[in-house]
């Protein structure tokens, strides 16, 4: 997640929602595919970036064998960066009736300087592998699309030269029929404990004050996509959540990740977070480390996601 500043605002009226359990349940090894992707990605590779090309390179490897594995046919989307290629990883679940409407969920695979990024953002990664996983074999109407991001940590943050903006320049020219986007940022990190959710000055009374919940925000444009996801996920797990929509100027937090790219472009995009650096002390330094992560609640999330998207697909 780029680091600038991070504001939030409430919509209306506070939003904490806790949530239905749903009975159904996920595969059993559901948490520890999660673990296995996060120890590979921050683990064994570890910092991956622009000054660390060959993590770069060995993170992109590992997802794109990963969605292979799971029966895809991914395809490298690459561009330069002064004659370095980049790439972006694309997994595609074909729709079976509206196919030209598409949903689609990213994260991205890179790390900022000098951190091993278990929480940012190997945690929203292997969430991603895991959807694309899941979702393989179920019927949907629209297409989804599983990207994975390259350079969206800074010096590259808000530029073009980020993964997600070439990716959503080009498709703004091909006229892309994008329905929504879910971005997946930081999403592994949380605390029962009182007073280990922080937030900007005067947001404390409106908040919770533990951080043992994940967050969705987004801009007025894409409020509706928010509403449905809200409503979706909160049917279909047991898990705390926190909404928010707010104008970019009066809460720029809320475009600090790649869906900032697809709202220069005029998509509807969300970004579903564990807050980042609001709670994770170690947010961008070489503590943000796999051992630090709850994977119990990245798994609830995750299942919580998977029934979104079903229900967003068909």
């Amino acid at each position: 997640m780029g680091k600038v500043l991070m504001g939030k605002v409430r919509f209306l009226l506070p939003g904490l929602f806790t949530l239905g359990l749903n009975t159904l349940g996920l595969a059993m090894d559901l948490e520890s595919n999660l673990k296995k992707h996060i120890k590979v990605l921050a683990g064994d590779i570890g910092e991956r970036n622009y000054i660390q090309y060959k993590g770069l390179e060995r993170a992109g490897s590992y997802i794109k064998e990963e969605f292979v594995s799971y029966g895809y046919q991914p395809v490298e989307q690459i561009y330069h960066i002064k004659n370095q290629p980049y790439k972006n990883i694309i997994a595609t679940k074909r729709g079976e009736d509206k196919k030209e409407k598409i949903i689609i969920v990213c994260a991205h695979y890179d790390t900022v300087l000098g951190s091993s990024g278990a929480d940012d953002n190997a945690s929203g990664v292997a969430v991603l592998l895991e959807l694309a996983r899941l979702l393989y074999k179920e019927k949907t109407f629209k297409t989804i699309k599983f990207i994975a991001f390259t350079n969206e940590e800074p010096p590259l943050f808000m530029t073009e030269d980020m993964g997600s903006f070439f990716y959503a320049k080009q498709a703004k020219g091909k006229k892309e029929a994008i329905d929504g986007v879910l971005c997946l940022e930081s999403l592994g990190f949380y605390s029962d404990k009182k007073g280990s959710q922080d937030y900007p000055f005067g947001l404390s009374p409106f908040y919770p004050d533990k951080g043992n919940f994940i967050a969705i925000v987004s801009n007025f444009s894409s409020h509706s996509l928010l509403k449905i996801i809200v409503k979706e996920f909160k049917k279909a797990v047991a898990f705390p959540l926190e909404y928010l929509v707010a104008p970019v100027f009066f809460a720029p937090a809320i475009s600090f990740s790649d869906n900032y790219s697809f709202w220069r472009f005029g998509y509807k995009a969300v970004m579903i977070t564990d807050t980042a650096f609001y709670r994770n002390p170690y947010y961008h330094t070489s503590q943000d480390t796999p051992e630090k992560l709850n994977y119990n609640y990245l798994a609830k999330v995750t299942e919580g996601l998977y029934y979104v998207l079903i229900n967003l697909g068909r």
